[in-house]
């Protein structure tokens, strides 16, 4: 009997676990540890941060649900790893594992500059409770409009969010009669708008700039931010802007426990994966979504994250539960890798913008993707929120990959993992 326990209950985490407790036979245990007592769909979040949606709306409640398809649950903080002895502490309380998936996502390094985050000056939608935070202040900022100021930081690893915001928050004033108040500044540290963190995006920085200058809003590219006093943010190039709200992403760096472990993770706490995403050193863990290390596949002024998107994150989880059920003997089909394909759907209100990179990372070879496009129109909202409903239902009922998204996947020339090549990059069966 083998012991399998996920660090994590979020996008990758929960689907994973689901797909563990369906493929493995009962005499192995699943457990799912997280310091939440939900699930939330992340990247519904600035909408709550709008108020558009509830919270609620947008969260399902793990307990019963896990202990009900028989997956042990606990809630909880991870405090210490021990990868040589394969225990995980939580406060006084250890727990023994044969194989690990840390699917944590990042910790935010809200401590990068002085003045970042909710505790500071501005907000941010990354986490259920800054998304309220910022609801809340959002409230306020209605009733005295001013500037608005939205980007992201350095080695922020998903800027999507901050592109949906910025829009979003046009959409939102203009709705209400107050867009004239308010002068809208986008800053990103990407070397042009619409690169993403990865570049080669075919007509992304075309699409994106062109929506920008549509809605009225500054882009400041290559942008670093220094210092943020209140109503005040500094730039590196000594530029100050004034605002009355701003929601800027810090950068994510990976969990404490992740950087107290030598060789688990990167200077910045990521975990590097072999393409079964189990790590090089430590066979018995296994890491998934934002926790994971990706090289950038071209190099920007300002260093920047690979996206994780939400599509990414699930296939390394089917991956990595095929995987281990190989190691278990369950099955002996061929190991796979995920694929890596890239789908965000920003919305803007009244429109959006899907970006798509078949694979993330172009090929190593030809330096190019097998796709990559952007695509506008009212119906990336309806889509997304149609995702978002059919995402819950996934998670409510306890079901990871079912036969419509396959489907689905297969219509868009997409699939989640594919076999290894032999031989497997080092790596046995």
């Amino acid at each position: 009997m083998a012991h399998i326990v996920i660090i994590g209950a979020g996008l990758g985490g929960l689907p994973t676990a689901y797909e563990l407790r369906h493929i493995l036979p009962k005499q192995h245990q699943v457990t799912v540890i997280s310091e939440t007592p939900n699930f939330t769909f992340i990247p519904s979040l600035p909408w709550v941060a709008m108020g558009l949606s509830s919270l609620e709306s947008i969260q399902v409640s793990l307990e019963t649900r896990l202990r009900h398809r028989g997956i042990n649950w606990v809630q909880g903080r991870v405090d210490k790893l021990n990868p040589q002895d394969q225990k995980i502490s939580l406060g006084e309380q250890n727990i023994a594992y044969d194989y690990l998936i840390i699917a944590t996502g990042a910790e935010l390094a809200l401590d990068a500059v002085l003045g970042l985050g909710p505790d500071g000056y501005t907000q941010s939608v990354c986490n259920p409770h800054h998304a309220l935070k910022a609801l809340q202040a959002w409230q306020k900022f209605l009733l005295a409009p001013g500037p608005l100021v939205v980007g992201a930081l350095p080695k922020t690893s998903c800027l999507g969010p901050a592109y949906e915001f910025t829009l979003l928050a046009d959409y939102v004033l203009r709705q209400k009669g107050l867009r004239e108040q308010v002068s809208i500044t986008f800053v990103t540290p990407e070397p042009y708008a619409g690169h993403l963190g990865i570049g080669g995006m075919a007509n992304s920085a075309e699409l994106v700039k062109k929506f920008m200058a549509q809605r009225d809003v500054e882009v400041i590219e290559n942008a670093t931010v220094t210092t943020i006093e209140p109503n005040q943010i500094h730039l590196g190039n000594g530029r100050v802007l004034p605002f009355a709200y701003s929601m800027l992403l810090p950068p994510f760096r990976g969990a404490r426990f992740i950087r107290q472990v030598p060789g688990l993770g990167n200077q910045d706490g990521f975990i590097p994966v072999l393409p079964t995403y189990r790590h090089p050193e430590y066979s018995s863990i296994y890491a998934i979504g934002v926790a994971v290390q990706i090289k950038p596949p071209e190099a920007t002024p300002i260093p920047l994250g690979v996206p994780k998107t939400g599509q990414m994150t699930e296939a390394m989880g089917m991956a990595v539960a095929h995987n281990i059920a190989i190691a278990l003997g369950v099955n002996s089909a061929p190991l796979v890798t995920p694929t890596l394909d890239a789908i965000c759907f920003a919305d803007f209100g009244d429109s959006g913008i899907l970006f798509l990179a078949n694979p993330v990372l172009p090929d190593v070879e030809t330096g190019k993707r097998r796709r990559a496009v952007a695509l506008s129109g009212v119906w990336v909202s309806w889509a997304k929120a149609a995702f978002e409903r059919y995402f819950l239902a996934k998670m409510r009922l306890g079901t990871a990959v079912p036969w419509f998204e396959k489907l689905m996947l297969k219509l868009l020339g997409l699939s989640l993992v594919a076999p290894l090549p032999i031989p497997n990059n080092g790596e046995s069966n």
